[in-house]
């Protein structure tokens, strides 16, 4: 049976940044959600714990930034359901520690009830610290990538400043089928800023999904 392809968002976009990929791909004849990952408390662990019960079978795990930090929960939990990996902009290290300042910074401001550039219509200032919490907590990933059998797909940006390409391309390089896809032109959210050139990549990452 073909895997379900789970969309993972990314802080603070919400799932409907996915639509084109769920049309490209439902036009491809795969199984594609994109499921909230806001209202599931302050760990991205406890997101991983929830989405595997909620989806059954196996799963391709598509995770930009946030999602990608989801994608490899799940891959830690469950390495037997999840049948690959697509990481956009995401990194498998925990936040430095100046990074987790950062963060510190964003919960005081969404305790202000100040807006976040950017974010998603309809997200609460409780849900986006709730993430914020999360992706402050996560754990190192590492390992999970070193020890992936599947097959992994790292993309990047070449105009992202918080994901370089050169991470990306040391990450692919850590797993056993890891390849590595850069998009010229594009920031931190290339499925968004170049949705058609992220839905081919996508489509032909999906070739390796079932073998």
């Amino acid at each position: 049976m073909t895997p379900t392809v789970l969309l993972l968002h990314a802080f603070p976009l919400d799932e409907r940044m996915w639509a084109p990929q769920l049309a490209t791909l439902a036009a491809a004849g795969f199984a594609a959600v994109a499921p909230r990952l806001y209202g599931r408390g302050p760990s991205i662990d406890g997101w991983a714990r929830q989405l595997l019960d909620e989806v059954g079978g196996d799963v391709v795990a598509v995770g930009a930034s946030m999602g990608g930090y989801t994608a490899l929960a799940l891959a830690r939990q469950a390495p037997e359901r999840v049948h690959g990996l697509v990481l956009a902009s995401s990194r498998a290290e925990g936040d430095t520690p100046e990074r987790v300042a950062f963060r510190e910074r964003v919960l005081e401001a969404l305790a202000r009830r100040e807006s976040l550039p950017g974010a998603a219509d309809g997200v609460s200032a409780d849900e986006l610290a709730d993430a914020t919490r999360a992706l402050r907590d996560r754990p190192d990933s590492t390992e999970v990538v070193r020890s992936f059998a599947g097959p992994l797909l790292v993309c990047a940006g070449d105009g992202d400043d918080l994901f370089s390409p050169e991470e990306g391309r040391r990450l692919a390089a850590l797993a056993p089928a890891g390849r590595f896809a850069l998009f010229e032109g594009a920031g931190h959210l290339m499925s968004v800023e170049q949705p058609q050139r992220f839905d081919e990549v996508l489509l032909e990452e999906a070739a390796r999904w079932a073998t």
